[in-house]
């Protein structure tokens, strides 16, 4: 059969075609979800399909993966509740050219197993999501039973953890990390960690109370960032310890950075993750009038600029982190109730900043501020918040490429020539009352959103044009940077 014979749902003619691997101009036909060839340009021109989209000039790319989203949560660190639900979270997630999502199931202190919160994600999701989706199980608790769970979670689809060194809600003991490392090296999982010192986190923040230092700007002066690095360090030596696989999270500074890259030099399977909010934002957007640092505050917090920032942009281009998230965690800024202005009281003013809810809005606009800061080469930025999460997080090569007859759908077309504007949270999609880039410019926005050969966003008409319940659940594999290890033996020490 000829290509003029060929009836596809989809072609994508004459794109500058984006992968990890390679850039080219190409038509991509489409058909039952999947990928189902790539042509020279204009190819497919006078092929049979029921949509035509014409991408002549701009980037055709797979669809985002953010790796990191905070969803529809239990209130865990005290008043805060994430505002997001599955519904406006994916809402956003696809307005701004994600395409896959991985929130948590969180585990709270107080069950003994994990399979409970996994089942409560999968009902929150169900039916809700506009973009697909997956889960990471956080472990507050690992008890024997939670431990002796990992078989089931790899049937069920789930092949990452994530625990913590700090919050008491959260955090494990350096032994129990442990624990959780070996199973994980037992099972093919990946072990997401939270690397900051919750003991030298308490002890700075007393001293800081006890001089009534308590505005959002002091956020930064409780977590500095030799926490951060001690922690990152420690962690990396109970993962050597095991010899498992870890994933340090939203690295912000450039002394755990270090210490991550000198591990990688030494050939441990060590992965690093940042964020947006470390790239453009700084310790300066915490200290402003009043209470208006709050919207800024995330953990680990925002750092000295410039330098903090370049360090991350340094630690993108040479290969130490090897993904790029949002971390995406929302509160309302104007709810004194669930939101950040629950910190507020009589006797503070302008908040406690402990108890500031921790985290801010940022699924849609990670992608376009990156691109548009056009301080990576196109296929490592792919690489960075498509390929790599795929790959890490056992979803490659069905998502984060586009292979003929394997990869689905999932793809992002960028406008040629959009003029720079600023962003503004009343353009944006999330159910957060602000976000924490107004006014930042950018140059890059999607054109469309297609996930499994759908259209989803549509800037042009209508925006939103994908159903919500769309979304599936993606049965996810072990990491394909991995490799499968011998039973781990105490007796080799």
């Amino acid at each position: 059969m000829s290509l003029l014979e060929t009836k596809f749902d989809c072609v994508v003619l004459n794109g500058t075609v984006v992968t990890a691997a390679d850039t080219g101009r190409y038509d991509i036909g489409i058909k039952d979800g999947k990928v189902n060839l790539l042509a020279p340009a204009f190819a497919l021109a006078e092929s049979l399909t029921s949509r035509l989209i014409d991408a002549e000039g701009a980037y055709v790319m797979p669809g985002g993966i953010d790796a990191h989203v905070h969803l529809a949560e239990p209130e865990l660190f005290g008043k805060g509740k994430s505002v997001d639900d599955y519904t406006t979270g994916t809402r956003s997630a696809i307005a701004g050219g994600t395409t896959t999502i991985i929130a948590f199931a969180p585990q709270e202190k107080k069950d003994p197993s994990l399979l409970g919160a996994l089942d409560e994600a999968h009902d929150k999701a169900a039916d809700n999501a506009y973009c697909d989706y997956s889960f990471h199980m956080i472990i507050s608790n690992p008890t024997h039973q939670a431990l002796n769970e990992f078989p089931v979670l790899r049937e069920r689809g789930v092949s990452s953890v994530k625990i913590y060194m700090t919050y008491e809600s959260l955090k494990l003991r350096d032994r129990e990390i442990l624990d959780v490392l070996l199973q994980a090296r037992t099972h093919g999982v990946t072990t997401m960690i939270h690397a900051e010192n919750g003991d030298m986190l308490s002890w700075m923040t007393e001293k800081l109370e006890s001089r009534m230092l308590l505005a959002p700007k002091y956020h930064a002066t409780s977590r500095p960032p030799i926490l951060e690095g001690e922690a990152t360090n420690r962690a990396i030596a109970l993962g050597q310890l095991i010899g498992a696989p870890i994933l340090i999270v939203h690295v912000s500074t450039r002394q755990a950075a270090a210490v991550i890259r000198e591990a990688q030099t030494h050939g441990l399977p060590v992965f690093g993750e940042t964020c947006p909010q470390y790239l453009f934002l700084t310790r300066k957007n915490l200290d402003q009038p009043g209470f208006e640092g709050a919207k800024c505050v995330c953990s680990p917090p925002l750092r000295e600029g410039p330098e903090d920032p370049d360090a991350m942009w340094q630690g993108m281009k040479n290969g130490t982190f090897t993904i790029l998230s949002s971390d995406h965690c929302p509160f309302l800024y104007d709810n004194a109730v669930h939101g950040k202005k629950s910190a507020i009281s009589a006797d503070a003013p302008l908040g406690r900043f402990r108890l500031i809810p921790n985290g801010c809005p940022g699924v849609e606009t990670r992608l376009p501020l990156v691109l548009s800061a056009a301080r990576l080469r196109p296929e490592r930025f792919v690489e960075l918040t498509s390929t790599n999460p795929a790959k890490l997080y056992g979803l490659y090569p069905q998502k984060g490429a586009l292979i003929p007859g394997i990869s689905d759908a999932d793809l992002v077309i960028w406008y040629p020539n959009l003029e720079p504007f600023q962003i503004t949270n009343s353009a944006l999609h999330h159910a957060a009352d602000y976000t924490p880039f107004e006014g930042h410019s950018v140059s890059q926005w999607p054109r469309y959103t297609l996930i499994r050969g759908e259209v989803v966003w549509d800037r042009d008409n209508g925006g939103i044009v994908g159903n919500k319940g769309f979304g599936q659940f993606v049965h996810r594999t072990r990491s394909t940077f991995c490799e499968d290890q011998p039973p781990w033996d105490v007796e080799q020490f």
